[in-house]
Parts: structure tokens; sequence; C-alpha cells
């Protein structure tokens, strides 16, 4: 996967300097090239869009600090770290954020970032029209990619804001800056018919994941009606996926470890879109940042420069988890080295640094950061995969979908498949009684499964969102009732982030969010 990720690291560079535009208008869009144009030309064009992926402003440090501290499953954990952090876990967020829109960086926050992927989207798709000559198939998956990322920055949008101003390649620079909020509803609509368009064009197969393949365009459709409660054409698309797991090319990894470890995931069949980090970055803008989140000042665990205990999380969520569940192992350090090499209990994390607090650490980040970190950057030049989605979403979502359509036996199955591997462990011992097989699973049986399996992946405040859980998992019951925030949850607010207000200053026709 190595390869074609430096090259999205490169064009990552040119991207952000070449979107100066950005800075003033987050969701400006330019006019198609006057630039002599050929294929080589419009790669350089969508590997920019995909490049953003693995940039800071992205899930690895402004959108997953965001996405991991508004779950149940994570809290602040150094007290003194920034407000715009803890506005976050504390659902006090201000209208003028900085993670989500920050004017003097803001190639360093979510909101532009996210709108130049469907910027260098929709730029790839107009370059296309203008070539002459060209293999038709050729152009048909470039456009392809470019649909599905367009689909993919568009799917974040309008879950974290709702009605948002919908910019395809038809756009112009004139009409983006005054473009209104467009419905939740149409641009769902959009977000469906690319990645349609992405799974007919995509290949079966993909060597390199941090590519869309077809199995990818249907995993995020299936993801998509889930998220829109349209169970039977959620279940069809993930079916669709599970039934042709041998053309796609996935299964279940033996070993879940393997998922989240640097150099093994490359040979796992169960990744299908990732974010590939080569530990080469540009400008600071392309490393792998949640491992120093997820890390504790003065951990020699991994490597002798530890983390920032930000991102800790609720001692209720590992006291809760069985110990006979192999991904609680995975998931968690309770016990780590310090720089003297001491091995230290979670509760006694905080001797090393006041900062640490004494719960047990999130270890997916800074388990696969891989053999590269260096002297002094905390993990962040990493080796790390993020599993954008993986196969056993895909059996989770269609378990989802046919408990909604009185399928249950079905879904027995698919979560019992994904319960085995976590009995299974690492192959090396008798598999564990926990957890145990599922017979008759309801809505609230696979949620939890989601929550589990898919702990710290970044997916579990979208849950709480599309369920409408808030209440409940920010109540007295929660997780997180011990720690400081969860009363502030407001479900008439922070179910939708704010519109940024210099869009709304700089644009007559965006309005805000209730509640900011």
């Amino acid at each position: 996967m190595k390869n074609i990720k430096l090259l999205f690291t490169l064009i990552l560079a040119l991207s952000v300097a070449a979107c100066s535009d950005l800075e003033e208008n987050a969701i400006s869009q330019l006019n198609p090239s006057e630039r002599s144009l050929d294929l080589e030309t419009v790669e350089t064009t969508i590997n920019g869009a995909y490049g953003n992926l693995s940039a800071r402003a992205f899930l690895s440090r402004a959108l997953g600090l965001t996405l991991m501290l508004r779950s149940d499953m994570v809290d602040i954990g150094n007290p003194t770290t920034s407000p715009i952090r803890i506005e976050h876990d504390q659902f006090t967020v201000a209208a003028d954020n900085a993670l989500i829109l920050n004017p003097s960086n803001p190639e360093r926050s979510f909101w532009p970032r996210l709108y130049q992927m469907v910027r260098g989207a929709n730029e790839t798709l107009r370059e296309l029209e203008q070539l002459d000559g060209e293999d038709p198939a050729t152009v048909n998956e470039i456009a392809g990619r470019a649909r599905f990322i367009r689909a993919y920055a568009y799917y974040h949008l309008v879950r974290l804001f709702g009605d948002v101003p919908y910019l395809d390649d038809q756009t112009l620079t004139a009409d983006a800056s005054i473009a209104p909020r467009t419905s939740a509803e149409t641009v769902y609509q959009a977000i469906i018919a690319d990645f349609e368009f992405a799974k007919a064009a995509l290949p079966n197969t993909r060597a390199d994941r941090s590519l869309p393949g077809k199995a990818a365009a249907s995993a995020f459709l299936a993801s998509v009606y889930l998220t829109r409660g349209e169970y039977q054409m959620a279940y069809d698309e993930a079916t669709d996926v599970i039934d042709n797991a041998g053309t796609y090319d996935l299964a279940l990894e033996p070993d879940y470890r393997n998922i989240f470890h640097a150099v093994n995931t490359d040979a796992s069949k169960e990744p299908i879109f990732v974010i590939d980090f080569v530990a080469t970055n540009v400008g600071d803008e392309s490393r792998d940042y949640l491992a120093a989140f997820t890390g504790f000042y003065g951990q020699a665990t991994y490597y002798a420069t530890g983390g920032w205990s930000v991102m800790v999380p609720a001692q209720a969520v590992y006291d809760t988890w069985d110990d006979g569940d192999y991904r609680k192992e995975v998931n968690f350090d309770a016990e780590a080295l310090d720089n003297a090499g001491n091995l230290l209990p979670f509760t006694n994390f905080s001797s090393t640094d006041g900062r640490n607090v004494n719960r047990p650490y999130i270890s997916k980040y800074t388990a696969m950061a891989g053999d590269t970190p260096i002297a002094n950057t905390s993990g962040r030049d990493s080796d790390s995969n993020y599993q954008l989605m993986r196969y056993a979403e895909v059996l989770l979502i269609a378990a989802e979908a046919a408990i909604e359509l009185g399928r249950t036996a079905e879904a027995d199955g698919w979560i019992n498949m994904v319960r085995e591997r976590a009995r299974n462990g690492d192959g090396s011992a008798a598999p564990s009684a926990v957890p145990a097989n599922i017979s008759g699973a309801t809505i609230n049986d696979v949620l939890e499964e989601r929550r589990l399996e898919l702990a710290f992946e970044q997916k579990r405040w979208y849950d709480i969102v599309r369920r409408r859980m808030g209440a409940e998992v920010f109540g007295p019951n929660g997780f997180e009732t011990e720690l400081m925030g969860t009363q502030n949850f407001d479900p008439s607010r922070d179910y939708l982030l704010p519109i940024p207000p210099l869009e709304i200053t700089n644009n007559p026709n965006l309005t805000q969010n209730p509640g900011y």
C-alpha cells in the first residue's frame, strides 16, 4: 500500500498550498483548469483529493478528536489540554470552535478539509470531460474514484452538520460563494448516486486498499442506507458484499490484533478501505496524531516519547467489558512501561506525569504505529492503517438491517461470526467462553456489538446520532457519569455541529443550526 500513499503525501503539500481561496471561503470551487490536460495530470488531481484523508485536519487530528470525544467511549485525560477539545467532550461547543474552522489555519480544520476533498473530486470530473481519445474504461474508473471520495466527504458533512451547501462538478466559484444550505435529503440522494456510480465503475479488488473498489462503494452504500433507516436497501447492499466476498477478496481476519498491526494488516483480507500512513509527513500535515493523543506522558511501551493523554476511555468502558473477550486486550493498555523501565498498572499511570489519569488507555493507535517512529514524534511518524471500512462492519450492518426486517436468525449468524473471532483470540490457546453465541438478537444487541467490535474507530458518535441515543448514553446510566460534561448534552442542539460563523459572514445565504 505504501507507494501510492507516498504520492498522496506529496500531492497533499501541493493541495494545501494551492487552495488559498479556501482561506477566505472554505466552500469555494475553482473554475476548470486551462492547463494542458492528459491522464497523468488528472491522476495528480484525484490523488490530491485522496491525499486529504491523511491530513491532520481529518481523522488523524481535528475530526478524529471531535468524533472520539463526543462519543460515550472516550473522555478527556489531561485537563490542561486545549479548550477547543474540551468543548466537544463536555458538549459546550462554541460556534467558532477552531477544530471545525480555524480562520488562521483553515487547512488544519475539518470543514474546509472536507470541502477540499469535494473540490478535488469535482475538478477531476471537469478535467475528465476535457480529455479526448482516452480509453473509456480508464476514464470511467478515475471518475469512479472521484465520485467515491466526493460521496465519502459529503457523508461526513451531512451527518455532522445536517443541511450543507452541495457543490458538484458543475458548480463554479461565483455560485459556490453564495450557495445556500442544501437539504440533507438532497445531499443523501447525491451521495447514493455517487456511490452507485463508483460501485459500477471501480474494480472488484485492489491490492492497495487505500483506494476504493466495488466492495468499498457497496459497503458505504449499506452504511448510508442504515443511517437513513432504509433497512431493506442496507440489507441488500451488505449481503451483496457478503455474498461476493470471494470475488472481492474479503474475509474476517482470524486474529483481531492483526487488523491494527502496522505490517500484518497489509496482508489481511478484512480491510475494505483504509488510510495508510507511511511515516512521511509534509509540513506536519500527514502525521498519525491519534497515536500521540491516545498515549500518555512517560509511556515507553511502544516508543520512548510516549503521548499526550488527551483521549482516555471512561473507566466504566473498561470495567464493563468482559475479561474473556480478546478485543478488550487489544483495545486497552491496562499496564505499561514507563521511561525508567518500570511496569505500571493503570492505577499508577499518573505517577509518571500529573497530566496522566489513572484509567486504562486506548492501545489501538499507539500499538500499530510500527517500528518507524523516531525520537520526539510521540508516535506521529507512524505506519498505522486507519480502518475506514472493514468486513466485520459489513457483517454488523447486515445484522442490524436483518433484525429490523424480522430476519433474526440471519442476524444471529453474522453477529456470531464476529463473536467467534473474539473468543478465539490469537489462536495460541483454547477459545474463551465469551462472548458467547447469541440467539434472538435485538437492536440493542447489535449496537452493543458494534460498540465493542469497532471501539475507538470513530464510529460510535455516528451510531449515537443515527439512533438518537444521546439522552440514554449520556444519562445517569451511561459510562461517563463520574466524568465531567455529560450533563451538558442537549438533544435539541448537540446531534449537529455549528456552521462556522465565518462562512455565514462570507455567505449571506447560510444559516446557523439551532442552539448555536
